[in-house]
């Protein structure tokens, strides 16, 4: 829940993100945002502890049960980061566009330091999710098997 990562790699005199404050508004939601920086990858985050927990997604978030996605965990993103879209300007972290590519709520199944489980409810993203951590940085966003009723 420390922002000073995010604030040390931008000058907000050159970029349009938001510098944001941590915000312990109980909220569930969640962001997939398209980035075409250096590499097109996709930015996931969910919003626990009055941040945004953030993953890198290069490959994008999978669609179809069993399928393995490697997540890079990034930075904390402040809450308002969730409604960014734009250009982040050359020289800059992150240089490229931002656009919104889904979003909505998801709830928390499970919660251990290197294992979540939650459903997303979104426009395009729906169905049960895990993240499992492997190592360092390295997480695997996995979408899981319909549960049976």
């Amino acid at each position: 829940m420390n922002l000073k990562e995010y604030r040390q790699k931008r000058d907000f005199k050159q970029t349009s993100e938001p510098e944001g404050e941590p915000d312990f508004t109980v909220g569930s939601h969640f962001v997939v945002q398209k980035h075409q920086a250096r590499q097109l990858h996709y930015d996931f985050r969910l919003e626990m502890g009055g941040v945004l927990k953030s993953w890198a997604v290069p490959k994008g978030v999978p669609l179809d049960p069993g399928i393995r996605r490697l997540a890079i965990q990034v930075e904390d993103h402040p809450i308002d980061y969730i409604d960014f879209a734009g250009v982040i300007p050359v020289g800059q972290y992150g240089a490229g566009t931002v656009e919104i590519w889904d979003r909505g709520d998801f709830k928390l199944d499970r919660e251990e330091p290197d294992h979540l489980e939650f459903t997303l409810i979104g426009e395009k993203l729906s169905g049960d999710y895990a993240l499992i951590h492997t190592r360092s940085k390295n997480w695997l966003l996995i979408k899981r098997k319909a549960r049976a009723e």
